[in-house]
Order: C-alpha cells, then structure tokens, then sequence
C-alpha cells in the first residue's frame, strides 16, 4: 500500500476491521518494513523451535510525542523491549508488534515510526515475527500505543538476579544518566532550553551480550528506566535486603543535563533511561567488566559508581560532593508522566 492508497492520508476506522483496508495496511507498510518468512505467513502466532532457557519479556509504550530529540516511540519499543530481555542475560531475537492506532492519525507518521521499528530491529539483529493491528475511534487512544513482547535465548550459566548481590561487589554504571526523560520533556513542554539534550534510547544487546559471554563476574543487571537511577538501585536494595553507598562524584552526568536539571529544579537521579544499564559486579572483576565496556562505543563512559555493604539494610545512602551524606528513597510517583 503506498500514500496514494489512503486518499485522506489518515487512518480510518475501516484500517482495523479485519478486511481489505487492513490487510492492505499490513501487507503494504508492515510486511513490506518488516519482511522475514515467519512474519510472512500471518499467522496469529509464530512457531520457534528452543531447546535451551528462553527468556521472555513485554512491554507497553505511550509516549508523548511521538518523536523526540534521539528518539521516537517506534525506537523506544524496539530498543526498551531488547533491554529488558537482556537485563536477564537473554541474547533478543524475535519481538511482536501489536499497534493500537486512533482514527485519524496521518499515514505519515505511522509509516515513520514503522521505518524506525525496521531500521532499529535490523540494527539490533532481531525480527517481528508475530503482531497485531487494531484501531479505535478518534479520542479512544493517542494517535497510537505499542505493544511490543520478546523472546531470547539465556546465555548458557547465567544466573543474573538480585539474590547474587554480595557486600563489597561494585556497582558499575555504563553511561551518562538523565539523558531520555530530559529530552521528552522539552520536547513535550516546547522549553526550549538551549541545551540540546538528546535521549539516550538504544538497544544494549551489542554492548552487553559479548562480555556476558566473556565473564562471570556480572552478577545483576537492570536498566533504570521509569523512576531513573534512584528508584532501581532502592529496589536491588530491597529486594536484596543489602544496603547501597553510591558516590555522587562518580555518577556521569552530562554538563548539559546537570545545567537542564539545576535550571528545572529536577534530581538526575530520579529521571528516566533508556539506553544504560547498572551493573553489579564482584570486586575483583570489575576492572575487566570496565575494560570491556569502554571498548564499545555505548559504554564509553562507563563507571563504577558505589558498591554493596552490608548496612543499612534496605537503603542506599549517597556521599554528596560536599562530603555529607543523605538517604536516596525511592521515586513516590513519576514526575514525568509517559516518558516511554
């Protein structure tokens, strides 16, 4: 199906009612982005043969706008369903994409966003096997959500998980935080602030997944995404029942983004990532961990930012750079709203 083939150039209600219009929507921008032979035959389900642990994720994603500075919704779901399969030590290789469209929305921009979701799938080495379209009237929905789900093969004797954390085992940081939520929300709010911050979505398989398959030593792995850096190293700690001391000065915070924040009144700790991951990592093999990951240009910038003790239990405590220290609690409620 090509432009011409929607002579409003928007979606209609009749693209979702299983008939002509929307398998010519399918069969004209999504099979023709997304093109592999499991996709192909159209069934409601993909059959994939695995004999080893698979993991298995899904994910939701309504992000206003649509498309912002270093990103948009069709990357966020590519790369944030990708991460989250490989935060359990899983190599991604076949993703869903169900689409839930509004009446209404330009041709344009789906065709857009679904250039991004082939671009960046391709990019990252995995397929859409399986997917699902529907559209609802006009102020059911913003002009679209996705709904994307994943499937990758555990590497061989990785047990990554939040009971391996010991006292003493580093926490290692892979890149510069505050990146994403920073970048929708002047995007959102038209602030323009000046500071051209761009989000850091990206898929971590290439990053990640080699030096999973060349050490032992990483023992736990999140990407702190909703509630930012904060949040997820409070619920390691709770879930631990160990307590976390991070340094701030070696938190990588970008000059522009600390600047965004100070001017915004915002803690960097608690805004949103999408293209980092934190590590825990036993002590003596973090400086392997480090080597590997500043090799890759995603973990460039890559730090050990604190460790594991002991006490207090359930806490993580942050020495300040003025030398005092201050509990980090967890986020209470998401200062940002729909930020993927």
């Amino acid at each position: 199906m090509g432009k011409n083939d929607i002579a409003s150039g928007k979606i209609i209600l009749g693209h979702g009612s299983g008939g002509k219009l929307m398998h010519g929507l399918i069969k004209g921008l999504l099979l023709k982005k997304l093109d592999n032979p499991l996709l192909n035959e159209l069934a409601d389900s993909a059959v994939i043969n695995y004999k080893e642990r698979i993991a298995f994720s899904t994910d939701s994603f309504v992000v206003s706008p649509l498309f912002f500075p270093g990103g948009d919704i069709g990357k966020l779901a590519v790369c944030g369903t990708i991460n989250d399969l490989v935060m359990q030590g899983a190599d991604p290789e076949y993703l869903s994409l169900a689409l839930i469209l509004e009446e209404g929305l330009e041709y344009r921009v789906l065709e857009k966003i679904v250039d991004s979701v082939s671009a960046n799938s391709r990019k990252a080495g995995v397929r859409f096997v399986t997917g699902d379209l529907k559209v609802v009237e006009k102020g059911a929905c913003d002009r679209i959500f996705i709904n994307t789900s994943g499937i990758g093969r555990v590497i061989a004797d990785k047990r990554l998980s939040v009971k391996n954390i010991e006292p003493q085992d580093s926490i290692i940081l892979t890149g510069p935080i505050a990146q994403h939520g920073l970048a929708v929300l002047a995007r959102r709010k038209e602030l323009g602030l000046g500071f051209n911050i761009k989000s850091d979505c990206a898929a971590l398989n290439s990053l990640l997944i080699p030096i999973l398959k060349k050490t032992n030593a990483i023992k736990f792995m999140r990407d702190p995404t909703r509630g930012g850096l904060a949040t997820t190293l409070n619920e390691a700690a709770q879930s631990s029942g160990r307590g976390i001391v991070i340094e701030e000065r070696h938190i990588p915070v970008s000059g522009k983004a600390k600047a965004a924040c100070e001017l915004l009144g915002i803690d960097p700790l608690f805004i949103a990532n999408e293209g980092i991951a934190v590590m825990v990592v036993e002590k003596k093999g973090q400086e392997r961990v480090l080597g590997l990951l500043r090799k890759h240009p995603l973990g460039k910038n890559a730090r050990v930012i604190g460790k594991i003790v002991n006490e207090p239990k359930g806490r993580v405590i942050l020495n300040t750079v003025l030398g005092t220290r201050r509990i980090v609690d967890m986020l209470t409620s998401e200062p940002l709203p729909r930020i993927c």
